[in-house]
């Protein structure tokens, strides 16, 4: 043999290679052995890795860019942001749901639909039966509460519906907008229950404190206030802000889950801001609902100008789903 020639140190030296080469194969097959028996997953420490969750409104991924990785605890701003114990509705529904499939309101085989992987037995109650408990919107039930209340909003009679910016002539009549003609689930046109049913009656300080909060309710789709509420988000909002006068919720009250309910429906934007008003030196739980939600942070082009001042850039995402069922 070749290695017999030569000297005993490099024979020492092969043999010590051998044996190394040899444990280090046992290692590498155990390691992989194990990982097929068990369920491991070996995470990064190193903090290029993005952080992720998906939401069901919009059905897409949430991501952290690697410099908003270095400067912010990902994890925590998204608990914050997004908590998973979601936010409960400070609302009364009772039997809502039923009401408006016995009005054709909503046809409730092309609701169903939208949902194939059915429904909560909260959500049931919500659509068919009687709801008295509370209602949380969460990830999970975000894009449902979105739809129904969307529903609720487009068919209870209101003033700012008969008599704001939605019925202004410049823009062509009610009938055109996203928030009306685009609720296709109804039996027959949407439009046509369009502030017809007196399902929620305010008093006048009530309806005084819903246009008033309602005008300073942006969402990041459009570039108008939920005083006119042109698309689902913002149609949706006002019956929200509806039921929430009724059932006596406060101003405050009504700017805190407002902002919480945006978030959901529009996470990245809000995880966006969140890390902004982080760089300026606030946390997500300091700051003043009333002024995120306002046409500086939450509207179209206030938050497109307020994306650009963030360092720690979060990557684009698609946020917020279509205005349209």
């Amino acid at each position: 043999m070749k290695y017999l020639n030569r000297p005993i140190g490099h024979l020492r030296h092969f043999l010590n290679e051998t044996i190394f080469w040899k444990w280090l194969s046992f290692v590498l097959f155990a390691v992989f052995v194990f990982s097929q028996i068990f369920d491991v997953s070996i995470l990064s420490k190193f903090p290029y890795i993005k952080g992720k969750r998906s939401t069901s409104t919009n059905q897409a991924d949430v991501t952290l860019s690697p410099s908003a990785a270095n400067t912010t605890d990902i994890q925590s701003l998204i608990n914050s942001v997004l908590p998973a114990d979601g936010v409960v509705l400070p609302i009364t529904w009772n039997d809502l749901g039923k009401r408006m499939i016995d009005d054709d309101v909503i046809d409730e085989q092309k609701f169903r639909a939208l949902f194939e992987e059915g429904f909560s037995n909260e959500e049931e109650k919500m659509l068919t039966g009687s709801m008295d408990q509370p209602v949380t919107l969460n990830e999970q039930s975000s894009r449902y509460l979105l739809d129904i209340l969307w529903a609720f909003g487009l068919a209870n009679k209101n003033d700012i519906l008969d008599n704001g910016e939605m019925m202004d002539v410049r823009y062509g009549g009610a009938s055109n907008f996203a928030s009306t003609g685009g609720w296709s689930l109804a039996k027959g046109a949407g439009f046509d229950h369009y502030s017809m049913h007196q399902y929620v009656t305010l008093s006048a300080e009530q309806q005084a404190l819903v246009d008033e909060v309602s005008r300073n309710i942006y969402r990041p789709c459009c570039g108008n206030s939920t005083h006119f509420p042109d698309c689902n988000h913002g149609m949706a909002m006002l019956g929200l802000l509806e039921l929430m006068a009724k059932n006596g919720a406060s101003e405050q009250e009504m700017y805190s889950v407002a902002l919480k309910v945006n978030s959901f429906w529009f996470p990245q934007t809000y995880l966006d801001l969140a890390t902004y008003f982080g760089e300026q030196g606030t946390t997500w739980d300091q700051v003043d609902a009333k002024t995120v939600l306002g046409i500086q942070y939450s509207s179209a082009q206030g938050y497109q100008q307020t994306r650009q001042n963030i360092k720690s850039l979060p990557k684009p995402q698609q946020g917020g789903g279509g205005c349209g069922a």
